[in-house]
């Protein structure tokens, strides 16, 4: 049951505040897991909010963060129906991955390892289906837990439990057939 001091538009701004506020951080990285754009991640969670924003007196109050990872799907899955097909990717993008800054401490080898390392493990990413790039991005990249991966994917625990054991034997395997990784024996 509501508080009666917490209804009405004074009341579900403190709700907003104490319930929402705290999980912007998780939406977002969770959006550009699933985005893989930082203007679109950006979109998605705003969208995100004002949906909360608009829907917050109707919430019970427990578990925000599954509440607000699943308004979050519903955005993204609305939002991919209306999007056509990207035909050009965004140049900037690229442009911004290749301007990261590296760590100037490190050792010229360690940092050209570090760049094959993160080449390679990128170019097996990209070859992963998206069914299992996207449970990588939320539990390994965004440090989701299994649960809200679930939430955010629409899927059960066991489903993100093994594409993750698949999608991680894919990349150590890519990562081998590269020369990254030493081959294992069985």
């Amino acid at each position: 049951m509501r508080d009666p001091a917490r209804t009405g538009p004074r009341g579900s701004e403190a709700v907003f505040q104490e319930q929402v506020v705290p999980e912007i951080d998780v939406l977002y990285r969770v959006a550009l897991s699933i985005t893989r754009s930082h203007a679109d991640a950006e979109d998605l969670v705003q969208d995100t909010l004002l949906r909360a924003y608009r829907a917050i007196d109707r919430f019970d109050g427990r578990h925000p963060r599954a509440w607000l990872l699943t308004i979050l799907r519903n955005a993204q899955v609305n939002r991919t129906r209306r999007r056509r097909p990207d035909l050009l990717h965004d140049p900037d993008e690229v442009t911004r991955r290749a301007a990261t800054t590296e760590d100037t401490r490190a050792q010229p080898e360690e940092a050209v390892m570090a760049g094959v390392l993160d080449e390679h493990l990128g170019a097996a990413l990209d070859a992963l289906p998206v069914k299992f790039r996207q449970v990588v991005d939320l539990i390994d990249v965004s440090e989701l837990s299994y649960h809200e991966a679930a939430d955010v994917l629409g899927v059960p625990i066991g489903t993100v439990m093994s594409r993750l054991s698949r999608a991680r034997k894919r990349l150590r395997d890519h990562l081998a057939r590269e020369g990254i990784l030493p081959r294992r024996r069985m």
